[in-house]
């Protein structure tokens, strides 16, 4: 690996690698702190031509590769599971361009996604995917996992808000897919490379759409006695066609914890669940939306309905909701956020199901998550250092997965699938779905180097990974 780092260090420079156990050390993990693996080394490029350069060097060596943003990943998709050199992309920071008239922007891969839409805000214009660790998280990092967010009902994820990439493909090619004009001429390229999870190339430089800011926004907080009503305050809010920029459902265990930490917004501790409902638009239509939503909340059980007064108000209870993981070290040492789509209407079912599944493994279960489009957080704290715990742990997040599948969703709605759910695709997929995905990976990278070890089960599909050989297809979700 020497000569490898010294080529490494030829290109990026001395300050721009990482080889020391202590440097390392921080790149064992990402979010995920289930699956560990440590790099041998770390490269830090400030330009696409570094990282082609870099990628250059590491097929030279036949050493793999793995593209990194912030780390704030929760499926350990940025981890060297294989080993290899770690490409981290958090250098490459700048805003290139802003066009307000075409309302784009120009960004390298390690812009944070939330100094994005404060560089642009004089322009009346904002970057629409908001996950919880916008403030951490980066651009680039979002393409690869196709983030969504608390916003992603009305406003969508990472695909539809990326116009073109420059990508450096797994031979160290250096490539553009898509347009600044947001057409799609041939096959759907550039939406195949949007949530591949750094798998087919390294993202150089995006090219994203902004939105204009909303002339007003309403946030409301229902309170309920249990997580059921609000569920069912959802449903009707939805069926009735309003379509909210944002659902989110906090259960009593999150809002404990959440008063308890530095991310205290005065929500009311002796609730079963709250919803947090925002509405954006033109005044006149948001004043009368308004209104509609407090007449379901009432009718599904609420206790009250607040809406925040100003600004400052609307910001405490977003910092409450997005600073929800953090306050779950109030809870146990470890974190285990999983993250899956179920349908609507089967949300208090699957809810039921998931915190009988934590009973029944003698875990703690928090569960927040964005309502309004199913997909579910279910949080499990805990101590990784207890054995017999992370054994209960891992046996409570496969049942909670199997149970969302048969409930008719799927195993991730924004996290990506990494290595925590890679052998959980036979769930979804067949034999031939994969094999179709795995040409399709080899396409870009036949030799496997970029990003090994990641969403592709690391075992071929056996019979105890279908559904169907261990009944979980007959789960009565009706």
């Amino acid at each position: 690996m020497d000569p490898l780092v010294d080529k490494l260090r030829a290109i990026v420079g001395d300050e721009g690698v990482l080889a020391r156990d202590e440097e390392l050390f921080v790149y064992e993990v990402d979010g995920l702190t289930l699956h560990a693996g440590r790099p041998a080394a770390v490269a830090l490029p400030e330009t696409t031509e570094q990282i082609s350069q870099v990628v250059r060097a590491c097929r030279e060596a036949g050493v793999p590769f793995v593209p990194r943003g912030a780390g704030t990943g929760l499926s350990g998709g940025a981890v060297a599971i294989e080993g290899g050199v770690v490409i981290e992309c958090q250098r490459m920071n700048r805003i290139l361009e802003v066009d307000a008239l075409d309302r784009f922007a120009v960004v390298q891969p390690g812009v944070v996604n939330a100094d994005l839409s404060e560089a642009v805000k004089h322009l009346g214009l904002f970057y629409a995917p908001d996950p919880s660790s916008q403030q951490a998280c980066t651009i680039g990092g979002n393409v690869a996992e196709n983030s969504g967010g608390p916003h992603t009902l009305k406003y969508g994820t990472t695909t539809d808000h990326v116009l073109e990439l420059e990508v450096v493909l797994p031979d160290g090619e250096i490539v553009r897919f898509g347009s600044r004009a947001g057409g799609q001429a041939g096959y759907d390229i550039l939406g195949a490379l949007v949530g591949s999870e750094g798998t087919l190339g390294i993202v150089g430089e995006i090219t994203v759409r902004l939105t204009p800011l909303p002339e007003r926004i309403e946030t409301l907080l229902a309170i309920f006695p249990d997580v059921v009503s609000a569920c069912h305050a959802v449903s009707s809010i939805i069926r009735s066609g309003l379509v909210p920029a944002s659902l989110e459902i906090a259960d009593q265990r999150t809002i404990v914890a959440v008063e308890a930490s530095v991310y205290a917004a005065g929500l009311p501790t002796d609730a079963g669940a709250v919803l947090l409902i925002e509405l954006d638009g033109v005044s006149a239509a948001v004043e009368k939306q308004a209104e509609r939503v407090h007449a379901f909340c009432s009718d599904a059980g609420a206790t009250g309905v607040q809406t925040a007064r100003d600004e400052q108000e609307r910001q405490r209870f977003w910092r409450a909701r997005k600073g929800a993981f953090g306050a779950m070290g109030r809870l146990g040492p470890d974190l285990y956020v999983h993250d899956a789509v179920v349908p609507r209407t089967k949300l208090p079912e699957i809810l039921e199901r998931i915190c009988a599944i934590a009973d029944e493994n003698r875990l703690t279960l928090s569960n927040v998550f964005h309502a309004g489009d199913g997909n579910l957080h279910p949080n499990i704290s805990f101590d990784r250092r207890d054995p017999d715990e992370l054994a209960r742990v891992l046996k409570a997040g496969e049942e909670i997965l199997r149970t969302c599948v048969a409930a008719g969703g799927v195993i991730t709605g924004e996290h990506g699938i990494g290595t925590e759910k890679r052998d959980f695709m036979p769930l979804l997929f067949s034999e031939s779905d994969l094999d179709a995905m795995r040409a399709l990976r080899g396409a870009f990278d036949p030799e496997l180097m970029c990003n090994p070890g990641k969403i592709f089960p690391s075992t071929r599909f056996c019979v105890e990974a279908n559904p169907k050989a261990r009944g979980y297809d007959r789960v009565p979700f009706s």
